[in-house]
């Protein structure tokens, strides 16, 4: 009786279920394709690297060298036997770009200020005139920008790229909406109740609650007009005068282009912004991420 009881309870027992994997495969296909990308992303930095510490053989052998090799101080050599110029031109990017940042903080910030917080006739009107011309590629407003330039006898001058790209409706747009869903109104009409101005609010206030978009502004800003070509390209003349990636297309003239050099250069190059965003990133994702979850 008791085996007869034994074996009907074992016959109800539940069957294990097999434990599921710890790694399942959609999780693993997601992690290979970030994988790929990230290596696909990072393989150019990577190659530039390798190739500025190698000679133009080297570089053009098949197939290309793949790791250091010890040919860098012969490439910065010929880099500043052809490039005279060129710490004076990475001066000048730093100049410009670290000028259009700054103009570019504060006068999207106030505008961005006064779109979001100020009631004003055709307010919105005019926010929207501002966010359609994010619609036009920039190359149509080359040649007027070009002309108005000239009569204003700024051609072949750093404040023919400045001025113009003080002030751009990206950051306008961003600022706009940051202010508009982070910065309580209520906070706002209580400095105004107790007799602060306008420019007050914004200094004392508003800003100081944006930094996260002025962060994410400001990185976005440099390195666009750190990476600007085609600008210096039809305003600066004089070689003394270039940024650093005219500088570097000069090195590509005519006869054979010292890739091993072109490569330090642009290294060189890029370290700023390197620096830049690993510095800034974190604020970088705080800003166009604050707002998409309410």
């Amino acid at each position: 009786m008791s085996s007869m009881l034994s074996s009907s309870a074992g016959a109800h027992q539940p069957l294990s279920t097999p434990r599921r994997s710890r790694w399942p495969a959609g999780r693993v296909i997601g992690h290979a394709l970030v994988l790929a990308g990230a290596l696909l992303m990072v393989a150019p930095f990577y190659l530039m690297m390798v190739f500025a510490t190698h000679s133009n053989a080297e570089i053009l052998s098949v197939p290309p060298p793949l790791w250091f090799g010890h040919a860098l101080p012969d490439n910065l050599a010929l880099l500043l036997e052809r490039l005279p110029f060129f710490w004076r031109n990475l001066g000048w990017s730093f100049y410009i770009a670290f000028a259009v940042t700054a103009l570019n903080l504060l006068l999207c910030s106030l505008a961005g200020y006064a779109f979001a917080l100020l009631e004003f006739r055709g307010r919105e009107r005019l926010f929207g005139m501002v966010v359609a011309t994010l619609l036009l590629p920039g190359f149509l407003g080359m040649v007027p920008s070009v002309l108005t330039m000239a009569w204003l006898g700024w051609l072949n001058e750093h404040k023919a790229l400045i001025v113009p790209g003080a002030c751009g409706a990206l950051g306008i747009f961003m600022m706009r909406q940051y202010m508009g869903a982070s910065v309580p109104r209520e906070l706002v009409e209580a400095a105004r109740l107790d007799g602060c101005g306008e420019f007050a609010i914004f200094w004392r206030i508003v800003l100081p609650l944006t930094l996260p978009a002025l962060g994410t502004l400001g990185l976005i800003t440099f390195i666009g007009s750190w990476n600007n070509f085609m600008g210096p390209l039809v305003v600066i003349r004089d070689m003394d005068l270039y940024t650093v990636p005219l500088a570097l297309r000069a090195l590509q003239g005519s006869g054979q282009t010292p890739w091993g050099a072109l490569s330090a250069g642009a290294a060189i190059a890029v370290l700023p912004l390197l620096i830049l965003f690993v510095l800034a990133s974190r604020r970088l994702i705080d800003g166009l991420t604050t707002g998409a979850v309410k």
